[in-house]
């Protein structure tokens, strides 16, 4: 009687653990899902950008900003990591096409004329992101998530104003 009792409880449990995980999985949408996926791949992106900016700016505050970019968009990155688990969504492992056209050009630059380029670049991803997190925040119904993507939001509104203020600057 024991016996079958522990085995009742032991089922009861393992089917409620079964259902509390696939209630997480079903509070992501498509579009929580395809968010998730562009933030990754900019994330991605913005790591190595901002270390070919690390090697390459002459301007000091320009290769601070890289630096800044790697250990920010680090960050940002591993806070979504355990809904891309969750979610199954793969991490990237190369360049977006147009930061891959983006890096190959600024791979031919240097000087000034880098330290431009790559400012520019960033003031413009930063504005496309900053939208596409206030859309998420906006959008998403799983409160965990949403928490999560208005932290990020706030790190990317952050680098925008000071892409911003440096691009004034140069």
């Amino acid at each position: 009687m024991k016996r079958a009792t522990y085995l009742m409880c032991c089922l009861t449990i393992g089917s409620a653990a079964i259902l509390f995980t696939n209630t997480l999985k079903a509070q992501a949408t498509d579009d929580d899902k395809k968010f998730l996926t562009d933030a990754s791949q900019g994330n991605y992106d913005e790591i190595q950008l901002g270390k070919l900016a690390e090697q390459k700016a002459t301007n000091p505050d320009v290769k601070n900003f890289g630096r800044r970019m790697v250990t920010d968009h680090t960050k940002l990155g591993q806070s979504m990591k355990p809904y891309a688990d969750q979610w199954g969504v793969a991490a990237p492992t190369s360049l977006s096409p147009d930061a891959q056209k983006e890096y190959d050009k600024l791979q031919g630059m240097s000087g000034a004329d880098f330290d431009k380029e790559y400012i520019s670049d960033m003031v413009s991803d930063h504005t496309k992101d900053l939208d596409a997190f206030t859309k998420e925040v906006n959008n998403t119904k799983d409160a965990k998530f949403k928490a999560s993507v208005e932290q990020g939001k706030s790190v990317v509104a952050a680098h925008k104003n000071m892409a911003y203020d440096l691009k004034k600057k140069l």
